[in-house]
């Protein structure tokens, strides 16, 4: 590995890039220079790993707005929704453990989850956006999420907004609180989404993912973030999806605006990320992620799963009866066990066995079995606008054209 030790002049003053390059990725890195260069980043990291072997490591910027202090190598930040790929890891584990049956109903495991109507939906039509529980009627607010048994009885209440398993619309908060619900009564310990990460993902300390970030980690490990429209990227959206988000009767209104945030950078507060918010709330280093999912890409037998679990997280995504557009984000979309699979506005990976999720701002991690890789991408400067950032995608499409290179 070489070691990276490099500046870049930025429209705001000179930033300090480091890490670890392979020899043969030598263009990710000058990827990452140019996405700083011209000024779309504050602080980032970028990692990945081919067949087990870290091949990209590589971090800088500034972790604070007020660029005083710098992004080191064990700097963590808030990965919004690519929190929802590790509580489908660890959901992947308990079903290789044989506590968790995707093709169960929920209610078989969570009794309560009955009512509303929704006694046949099953943990696979859940965890492909299926259910229609895509927004639950009671208002979240840091203490009502914090109070597990209120929140799990409204959860159970819910009423479906449609019939499952004929659409898809995107559950962005509310499908890691069923998750939570799920894997608690699942798993033999009782354990959390937030536990199972730390103890079955984590490795060995320090530990760099964290859902239920504990008080015990300093503030200087996590970089704050802010947050800017790309008003280049919502421009390309489809008219629908556009006039959805200024809607505020929409259902991505709905979806969107509960819990009700002054500005999406408070779920980087201390009083947001100690909870366990298993949808959008996980705190991690890219190299942790990226690790994570190198295990999964490529079946590594360090984590105990029977080859079963991997082919039904490479199998395609079952499309729902009415078609593959997602009513709550108005685009075509793919999802399977928890994870985004490749699709027209997330076109990642080298074929449809790739699988993983992106973030909103532009974080974003997943596995390729194709080519053995996990890669992972975190800034704090997020830019809203399409799932699949433009920074992301310069920086994910030059590591394969390395790997293509070397292979």
């Amino acid at each position: 590995m070489n070691i990276i030790q490099d500046s870049v002049a930025t429209p705001q003053g000179e930033v300090e890039l480091y890490g670890h390059i392979a020899p043969g990725f030598e263009s990710v890195l000058d990827i990452f220079r140019e996405n700083f260069r011209e000024g779309r980043e504050i602080g980032a990291a970028c990692s990945a790993y081919v067949n087990g072997e870290r091949v990209v490591d590589i971090w800088g910027g500034w972790r604070c707005l007020n660029r005083q202090k710098s992004w080191d190598e064990d700097t963590m930040v808030v990965v919004m929704s690519t929190t929802k790929g590790l509580s489908a890891l660890v959901m992947a584990l308990l079903h290789s453990d044989g506590h968790l049956d995707f093709d169960r109903t929920v209610a078989s495991y969570w009794p309560e989850f009955a009512q509303g109507g929704k006694s046949s939906v099953t943990v696979r039509q859940l965890l492909a956006h299926q259910a229609g529980l895509a927004a639950v009627d009671v208002t979240l607010t840091p203490e009502s999420m914090a109070d597990r048994e209120i929140l799990e009885d409204a959860l159970a209440k819910q009423v479906p907004l449609w019939t499952p398993g004929t659409r898809h619309g995107y559950h962005a908060t509310t499908l890691g609180f069923y998750q939570n619900a799920i894997v608690r009564r699942a798993d033999q310990h009782g354990r959390t989404v937030g536990e199972l990460v730390r103890d079955r993902l984590s490795g060995p300390p320090p530990k760099d993912m964290y859902i239920g970030l504990p008080d015990a980690i300093p503030d200087e490990r996590v970089a704050e973030i802010v947050v800017t429209p790309d008003w280049r990227a919502i421009r390309q959206l489809p008219l629908r999806t556009i006039l959805s988000s200024l809607n505020p009767r929409s259902l991505f209104h709905r979806v969107a605006g509960n819990p009700k945030l002054k500005n999406l950078s408070d779920v980087s507060t201390r009083k947001y990320l100690k909870l366990e918010l298993p949808s959008f709330g996980g705190v991690a280093t890219a190299r942790a992620l990226a690790l994570s999912y190198s295990l999964f890409a490529g079946r590594n037998p360090i984590l105990h799963c029977a080859s079963e679990i991997f082919q039904q997280l490479e199998a395609a995504a079952i499309e729902p009866s009415c078609g593959d557009r997602d009513i709550v984000l108005g685009i075509p979309t793919a999802y399977s066990l928890g994870f985004s699979k490749p699709g027209p506005f997330f076109n990642f990976g080298t074929d449809d066995r790739a699988y993983g999720t992106p973030g909103a701002g532009g974080s974003q991690a997943f596995a390729d079995p194709a080519t053995n890789l996990g890669f992972a991408y975190t800034p704090n400067n997020l830019r809203l606008g399409v799932l699949d950032d433009s920074r992301a995608r310069a920086l994910r499409e030059v590591t394969y054209q390395c790997i293509e290179k070397l292979s």
